[in-house]
């Protein structure tokens, strides 16, 4: 059974954060910067240090400007980030992080050891492990075949 952690080595381990108070264009220009769809959100505290509070998306991005147009852009991060934090561990199956997906509706949760994020996981690195199990499965057996 594939867990979390067996994504996890396979993907590059940078994580891009922004913080809860930036206005939404700094979120929009880091995404573009760093051709990614979504950014970890952090909430600085002097005391805590970073506290992941949720993921921002371009989906969040365009909802804020479907609403609040142009100035949704000047909106600080925070003022978007209703929901409550979905996330996941890298000990968690495949299965669990898709139930958790389904049931926050997003396509992307942080994968939390205590109160740290350790990575990210998305729906397409899902399938991007899926379609590599499948094909390992399809060689294998076709090898079988070939030497029976």
């Amino acid at each position: 059974m594939t867990k979390v952690s067996d994504i996890l080595r396979t993907k590059d381990t940078r994580i891009i954060m922004v913080r809860l108070r930036e206005p939404v264009s700094t979120a929009v220009e880091l995404m573009q910067r760093e051709n990614i769809a979504a950014l970890v959100v952090k909430d600085v505290s002097r005391t805590e240090g970073n506290i992941v509070v949720g993921i921002f998306t371009e989906r969040d991005v365009t909802r804020a400007l479907a609403t609040h147009g142009a100035a949704a852009l000047a909106m600080p991060i925070a003022d978007l980030i209703k929901r409550p934090l979905a996330k996941c561990s890298e000990r968690d199956s495949i299965e669990t992080v898709l139930r958790i997906m389904d049931q926050h509706q997003v396509r992307m949760l942080p994968v939390m050891e205590e109160h740290t994020v350790i990575g990210v996981i998305s729906i397409s690195d899902i399938i991007r492990d899926a379609v590599a199990h499948t094909q390992e499965l399809s060689s294998g057996s076709g090898s079988a075949a070939l030497h029976a």
